[in-house]
């Protein structure tokens, strides 16, 4: 049940890496680390449909970590990439190559092998107020030190980064997430009055705010290999020395279980860094009122017909950059040398003044 559960979490993470990466794609770039950018989204209808697939991965990822314990949720989520990939083929019409499938095959076979082998089981402590304490030092210094170098760089270079922020801190709310099921597998209505409860609003808020800066400081290339991969690594180690989590590594176990993980995260890149991944950088949602959207080169104009003698590009609304609404017919010029009407002729650049000597 965990692991279905999980699987249904995964799909719903990689609708919203989709949706709220359309949504903030186009915010100011002077947005960045600041809420304006949050005030920004939320104004857009395709980036409230990704919030709404978030909350509902977080439903699917709570009820798997009340069945199962985090070391063995968490690797499953990372089948968020070739799922990703998968809607971007089927409703983005984009091709998928061997490349695709060699990154799904090896990510997919990693994780069955891990899942396999380790047979992980959940640990029998329960945290005490001391261990808590020097986990959240940990991540928040993790948090502040990527967020803080994510300041600087290329685009590729920051969403990194600020993938990386926001994996740690996600990772962090599935540890809360683990205790809070704790807490309501006694009584549902008791979990109001423990501080986990809120420990975990505030963290799983300091993540999704994280990921909006990632998925808008540049593109899903360079933010998704940091924010699926590091999650569930984090995760495994949170588990292991919080909860007790515990592995099977004995008789080579343990050197199976690396290769495993290794095959994990090297089958995750390859598809994060995939050309279909990349093509989400140009495609517009249909939530956007966009003609054409939602179909990758919609602002290119039809072949044959070059922009500067037939087409000319029309910019979004609101002065909005970084891709074209549409193309209209460009007015000819005038036979005679004239100016189009209702433009004020240029001043001659060479030769006698006019008008009268």
């Amino acid at each position: 049940m965990a692991y279905l559960l999980a699987i249904g979490a995964a799909l719903a993470n990689a609708l919203t890496t989709i949706l709220q990466r359309l949504g903030v794609r186009q915010a100011p770039a002077d947005a960045s680390m600041h809420l304006r950018l949050l005030a920004y989204a939320v104004r857009r209808k395709v980036w409230l449909v990704g919030f709404a697939m978030m909350v509902a991965g977080f439903g699917f990822q709570a009820a798997a970590l009340h069945y199962g314990p985090l070391s063995s949720v968490q690797p499953v989520l990372t089948l968020e990439l070739p799922l990703l990939v998968a809607i971007l083929g089927l409703w983005f019409r984009l091709a998928i190559t061997w490349r695709e499938w060699a990154g799904a095959l090896l990510g997919a076979g990693g994780l069955a092998v891990f899942l396999v082998v380790a047979a992980p089981r959940p640990g029998p402590r329960v945290p005490g107020l001391a261990a808590w304490g020097v986990v959240s030092l940990l991540v928040v210094a993790a948090c502040a030190a990527t967020a803080g170098l994510a300041q600087f760089g290329s685009p590729q270079w920051r969403a990194a980064l600020f993938g990386a922020s926001a994996a740690v801190m996600f990772a962090f709310t599935a540890s809360l997430i683990r205790l809070v099921m704790l807490d309501a597998s006694h009584r549902w209505d008791g979990i109001f009055a423990h501080w986990p409860f809120y420990a975990m609003s505030g963290a799983g808020l300091a993540g999704v705010f994280l990921a909006q800066n990632a998925f808008h400081a540049g593109p899903v290339t360079a933010s998704q290999p940091t924010l699926v991969i590091l999650d569930p690594l984090v995760s495994l180690g949170i588990g292991i020395g919080l909860f007790g989590d515990q592995l099977q590594t004995g008789g080579g176990r343990g050197a199976i279980e690396s290769v495993a993980l290794i095959m994990l995260c090297v089958g995750g890149f390859v598809l994060a860094r995939s050309p279909v991944v990349a093509d989400l950088r140009g495609a517009e949602s249909p939530s956007d009122g966009v003609p054409g959207a939602g179909v990758p080169g919609a602002g290119v104009p039809p072949a044959g017909l070059p922009a500067a003698g037939g087409l000319a590009p029309v910019h979004g609304a609101r002065g909005q950059t970084g891709g074209w609404v549409g193309w209209r017919r460009a007015r000819p010029a005038r036979s005679d040398g004239g100016a189009a009407r209702g433009t004020v002729p240029a001043p001659p650049t060479g030769g006698a003044p006019c008008g009268p000597g």
